[in-house]
């Protein structure tokens, strides 16, 4: 398998110029809710031979071709001519031109970059980037270290960079040289990166270019761009991607509505194909999603520098997509060429004028200089560090036998209590201050979507819990309450970010005379590393456990008022205290209802399918919530629990069950039945099963509304 990697270095913009249609070889459509495996041709067979990877990547790469980019043109035109437009020598003994290059384009077109040189002739290693402001600071960090530059006509076209003038149209001026051709805006930016190389490779270049080192960099969209622009040139032979997001780092299957995160809908423009977006919910018919990309850059050396809040891209999903690349890595041998590198705080890391930090741009740069055998940069300075890689044999291994099997005959809340373990009956305290504070607020956006009549007070209670409480100005009543429990959110928390419709559902929520409890689950938002960390310091017990005691310690909250908040806040009604939760926390308001009778009733928005029938490794193995469930894996008729006991616990207390029918994580047919089930013998269970796809917007949210105000009188009347 050592010589694999050879074969791929035939690939460029031309390999596959045209639309090529793919599908399975049933001639059904494509469905699966997992990642694509990298390893695996669309029609099952496995990739065992060097020919087979070659072929598998073809494959992949025209996917990306009819499904993301579009078609590049069918011919690589030639330089036709080059002229330097300026040229600026500096005392350092760098010098700094602006070069336009003609391509013999059917209409001559000609383009503009930038390129800087450091002293000396050569040859030199070379950066590539858009001249974007921020991410010229790159651009100078990198010619200080003896490399030249290249500042291509990439810049976005929502962007505009004053001293590069039109540099964010150039795109549109080949696109229409080309017109058979499908390419969007960032694959034809991607191509234009490449006919830079062209010249500088050239005996025309001005500049002496080592062709094994060459670095592409860029952050948030151009972070996509840059990784497209590397998949597609093999030349470039490392890539720094800086939080490039969806779908790039980061697979819709893992983002999109059911985790507050992009989705196809979202991107906005010419980026990708208009056909992208009708993947919008189906994502699973995907036949490749974004973590194809590492198949296309491999054996070449990638770095991912992501933040754990990055609103743009969840680690979850960066790190689940970076496992799967890396197989294709390894078949390569080339295991150590790939790397996320993580960065606390969010999207941008630096002041409003300066997004990347100097700190960050050096680590960046350590990256491309060990890639290119240079610098004091090490292998060891980038160590596989991963968040969410759950090892339940390991978990396994550290339990006792006799704690893990419950009778089935058992009353149900000993059940329910046996699958979440064993809880413990103190928790540490965490060395944090007391409530969340403003910077902790603004890097979660709290107050992004919040109306001048809403209040946001932070709050805390239970076992180091932190949150806020949501509440419009002016009440004078005891108002009803409402705990929000979120989605798998890992970046984000209990705060929405993409999809949000006129305001969040905690805000929504105030503006209708509600009190609202709002807080980040464990593993979740600023709590992410407590996930990580859970299981070393509880492994008799389970996430969902912990994140079910602190739902009922919100709850002590609103009806005991067990916790502090940092200012006034209004007074809550006791009786009329509610749970709301959306997929991973329908999951939290289901337990914890069930479990704690002075909740008035409880709301479950998607996040279950029935247990018994069929597959649960998203729920003990993936998210890592409820890790006895995998004691049952390959016989799961015989769990002692599911959803159906869980809900008989809720006794003859209001319940609301909206399960949409292209959820693509739940069996449609098997919740109906377990519903239909229940209702028999529970007439308090609201189902809903609308025709629509897994998502908390406003509509769900004025269902929640509409259901709640016939329980309660309406608090603003």
């Amino acid at each position: 398998m050592k010589h694999i990697s050879r074969l791929i270095l035939a690939a460029s913009w031309l390999a596959f110029p045209f639309l090529l249609t793919i599908a399975p070889a049933s001639g059904q459509a494509y469905s699966r809710t997992q990642l694509p495996p990298l390893l695996e041709f669309l029609d099952g067979r496995k990739v065992e031979t060097p020919e087979d990877w070659e072929q598998r990547r073809a494959e992949i790469n025209s996917l990306f071709i009819q499904h993301f980019i579009g078609s590049f043109p069918s011919e690589t035109p030639q330089i036709a001519g080059a002229q330097i437009v300026s040229d600026r020598p500096y005392e350092d003994g760098s010098r700094r031109r602006r070069i336009r290059v003609t391509l013999d384009t059917p209409n001559q077109a000609s383009f503009e970059m930038a390129v800087w040189t450091p002293q000396g002739t050569g040859p030199f290693p070379l950066l590539l980037t858009a001249p974007r402001f921020y991410q010229r600071f790159w651009a100078e960090d990198a010619l200080a270290r003896g490399y030249a530059v290249c500042l291509f006509p990439g810049v976005d076209s929502h962007h505009r960079e004053a001293d590069y003038p039109e540099y964010e149209k150039v795109w549109e001026i080949f696109r229409r040289e080309y017109p058979t051709a499908t390419w969007t805006e960032i694959s034809a930016k991607g191509w234009l990166a490449s006919r830079c190389i062209d010249y500088l490779l050239s005996e025309q270049s001005v500049v002496r270019i080592e062709p094994d080192h060459i670095a592409i960099i860029g952050f948030s969209r151009y972070g996509k761009q840059a990784m497209i622009a590397a998949a597609f040139d093999t030349r470039i032979t490392c890539v720094v991607a800086r939080s490039p997001g969806s779908p790039a780092s980061c697979p819709y299957r893992l983002t999109s509505r059911d985790t507050f995160a992009e989705a196809p809908a979202d991107f906005p423009g010419q980026w990708f194909l208009p056909s992208l977006r009708s993947f919008h919910g189906r994502e699973h018919e995907l036949p490749i999603d974004a973590h194809g990309w590492y198949a296309l850059i491999a054996p070449r050396r990638c770095l991912i520098h992501t933040a754990h809040n990055d609103g743009a891209e969840p680690t979850f999903a960066v790190e689940k997509a970076y496992l799967e690349g890396r197989t294709v890595y390894r078949l390569l041998n080339a295991e150590q060429n790939l790397r996320i590198d993580y960065r606390t705080g969010g999207h941008s890391s630096g002041p409003t004028s300066e997004p990347i930090t100097a700190a960050d741009r050096k680590r960046n740069l350590d990256w491309t200089d060990l890639s290119f055998g240079r610098g004091s940069a090490r292998l060891t300075d980038f160590p596989e560090k991963l968040l969410h890689d759950f090892d339940w044999d390991q978990w396994r291994a550290r339990q006792d036998d006799a704690e893990l099997f419950v009778d089935r005959n058992a009353p149900a809340i000993e059940r329910l209590k046996w699958v979440l373990g064993e809880e413990p009956k103190s928790l540490p305290d965490v060395d944090q201050p007391e409530f969340l504070t403003q910077e902790e607020s603004s890097l979660m956006t709290h107050d992004r979507w919040k109306p001048q009549e809403i209040r946001r007070v932070p709050i805390r209670f239970g076992d180091n819990v932190r949150g806020n409480l949501y509440f419009k100005a002016g009440l004078t009543e005891p108002v009803p309450v409402v705990v929000w429990l979120h989605p798998p959110s890992y970046h984000s928390g209990y705060n929405e970010g993409y999809g949000v419709q006129g305001t969040t559902v905690y805000n929504r929520l105030a503006q209708n005379g509600f009190a609202v409890i709002a807080y980040d689950q464990c593993g979740f938002g600023l709590r992410l590393l407590e996930g990580t960390e859970f299981y070393d310091r509880y492994p008799r017990w389970s996430r969902l456990g912990r994140m079910v005691r602190d739902a009922r310690a919100a709850v002590s909250f609103a009806v005991d008022g067990q916790g502090a908040a940092q200012s006034a806040i209004p007074r809550f009604d006791s009786t009329r205290i509610f749970l709301l939760g959306y997929s991973t926390g329908a999951l939290t308001a289901m337990y914890a209802g069930a479990l704690d009778e002075r909740v008035a009733g409880t709301a479950c928005f998607s996040g279950w399918t029935p247990m018994r029938s069929g597959d649960n490794r998203r729920l003990w193995k993936l998210h890592a919530l409820l890790p006895r469930l995998g004691i049952y894996d390959g016989r799961e008729d015989k769990l002692p629990l599911d959803y159906d006991d869980i809900l008989q616990l809720h006794a003859r207390r209001p319940c609301l069950l909206v399960t949409p029918r292209r959820d693509r994580f739940a069996d449609h047919n098997a919740v109906a039945e377990t519903i239909r089930s229940l209702r028999t013998r529970n007439d308090t269970i609201t189902w809903h099963a609308p025709d629509d796809i897994n998502r908390f917007q406003a509509d769900q949210h004025k269902l929640f509304l509409e259901w709640v105000n016939t329980l309660t009188p309406d608090p603003t009347e």
